[in-house]
C-alpha cells in the first residue's frame, strides 16, 4: 500500500490517520459509489485536516488506488492463511480456496464490490470504467499484478510447475475467474451459487489438465 502514497506515514498516528481515510473510502464507495466519492467527505469522517490527506494522497484516484493495494495485500493474506489451515494435497487445490476468498469479500469487506483489486465498477460485475485497469501499477495490468502475487504463493509449495508455463497459466486463470465472477455477481447480489461453482470448476480444470501437461515429468 506505501508505494502508492506521496509519503510513508513517519509515526503510529499518521499511520492510524492513512488507515482511517481508506476505511471512510470503502465505506464511501459501499453508500454512494466512486462517482459520489469525495476527498472532502473522507477527510471529514476520518476527522483529519484536507491538507493532511493532501500530504498521502494526490487525489480521489491515488486514494482509490491504495485502498485497491490495501485490498490486494489483505486477500493475499486471508489466502495464505487459508493454505495453511486446509494444507492442500496439490497446488492446483488453491486456485478454490482462492476464489472462495474474494467470493467472502465482495460479500462482506466494505467497497470492495466496487473496487477489488483496482478496476472500478460503477455497478456489480462491471463493466469498469475506461482507465482503471492500470490502477495497480503504470505498466501491468491489474489481472497481470494479481497472478504475480498468486504465483509467489504457489512458489512455496514443492510441487509447483515452473518457468514460463505458470505465469501464462496463472495470468489467464485470473482473467477467467474475474470474468465468470463478473457475470456471478450481476446475476445475484451476493453472487450466484451456480456461477461460482462452475468458475471454480473452470479454473481448477484449467490448471490441474493445462499445467500438469506442461511439466517435464508428467507421464
Amino acid at each position: 500500500m506505501t508505494s502508492t502514497l506521496r509519503r510513508r506515514p513517519s509515526q503510529r498516528r499518521s499511520a492510524e490517520r492513512v488507515e482511517r481515510m481508506l476505511d471512510e473510502c470503502a465505506t464511501l464507495l459501499e453508500e454512494v459509489g466512486y462517482d459520489g466519492l469525495t476527498t472532502k467527505e473522507v477527510a471529514r469522517r476520518a476527522e483529519v485536516p484536507i491538507g493532511t490527506f493532501y500530504q498521502f494522497f494526490p487525489d480521489k484516484q491515488g486514494l482509490v488506488r491504495a485502498l485497491a493495494m490495501r485490498n490486494l495485500d489483505r486477500f493475499l493474506v486471508r489466502v495464505t492463511d487459508r493454505i495453511a489451515a486446509a494444507e492442500p494435497a496439490h497446488w492446483s487445490q488453491l486456485s478454490d480456496l482462492a476464489i472462495d476468498e474474494f467470493v467472502a469479500m465482495k460479500r462482506t469487506t466494505p467497497g470492495f464490490a466496487v473496487v477489488d483489486f483496482g478496476e472500478v465498477l460503477p455497478s456489480p460485475g462491471g463493466p469498469a470504467l475506461q482507465g482503471t485497469n492500470h490502477m495497480l501499477d503504470s505498466v501491468l495490468e491489474n489481472s497481470a499484478v494479481v497472478a504475480q502475487r498468486l504465483r509467489a504463493l504457489v512458489a512455496g509449495l514443492h510441487d509447483k510447475p515452473a518457468g514460463e508455463g505458470l505465469d501464462l497459466a496463472l495470468r489467464v486463470a485470473v482473467e477467467a475467474a474475474d470474468a465468470v465472477l463478473k457475470l456471478a455477481f450481476r446475476t445475484h447480489p451476493q453472487g450466484d451459487a451456480a456461477l461460482i461453482a462452475e468458475c471454480k470448476q473452470l479454473v481448477r480444470r484449467y490448471l490441474a489438465e493445462h499445467l500438469s501437461a506442461a511439466r517435464p515429468d508428467a507421464p
